[in-house]
């Protein structure tokens, strides 16, 4: 299938594959995979500790009778302030284990969506020449984008350091992208190499 490069010298059309960026949507496929992309990003390492582990508590507090008081064999009970927890967080492992066949599947259909719907763009034109976040705010609006995930074949730093004051403006290389962030802008723009690299990955 065809799409349209826009280039600094003369827009034309490139042949992209049909195999990577024309696939039906799997929204099942597409839920899963940005779930279990979120599931494997969490740290999982809230940790509290339980009377046993809590440091002390290791002699009776006080008599068991006679004091009016409720019997106490440890000042570390979780009763107790200072004590332990009755059911504490624990270190886990939330990532959920997805195909890699499956996953595939639903990054083909991720951005043959984006084909669809019009909010996939190839440029061969979207660096800067200074490191300054006014040149790239200008380069967007010229081509009417806002929320944009620059994807490219090789991260160029003055374009990352120019968008680290946009909240909206994302940049990835086209080996590390994944469906969150292609789902999370309202455009996605890549270079004909990074076009590339995505077609041999998905293959």
């Amino acid at each position: 299938m065809k799409i349209e490069l826009l280039s600094s010298t003369k827009n034309q059309d490139i042949n992209i594959s049909d195999s990577a960026f024309g696939k039906d949507f799997n929204e099942s496929l597409v839920h899963q995979a940005v779930v279990s992309f979120m599931a494997g990003a969490r740290q999982g390492t809230s940790k509290q500790k339980t009377r046993s582990e809590v440091r002390g508590g290791g002699k009776k507090p006080f008599r068991q009778k006679g004091t009016g008081r409720a019997r106490a064999g440890t000042s570390r009970s979780p009763l107790w302030r200072s004590g332990g927890k009755i059911f504490p967080a624990s270190p886990q492992d939330f990532s959920q284990k997805m195909n890699r066949k499956a996953y595939r599947v639903a990054m083909r259909s991720i951005l043959s969506e984006l084909v669809r719907q019009d909010r996939l763009v190839v440029s061969d034109d979207f660096t800067v020449a200074e490191p300054k976040t006014k040149l790239l705010v200008k380069k967007m609006q010229d081509m009417n984008l806002k929320e944009v995930l620059f994807v490219t074949d090789q991260v160029d730093d003055n374009l990352v350091l120019a968008s680290r004051n946009l909240y909206h403006v994302g940049i990835i290389e086209a080996e590390e992208i994944n469906p969150l962030s292609l789902i999370g802008f309202n455009a996605v723009v890549m270079t004909p190499a990074a076009v590339k690299q995505i077609e041999d990955k998905l293959a």
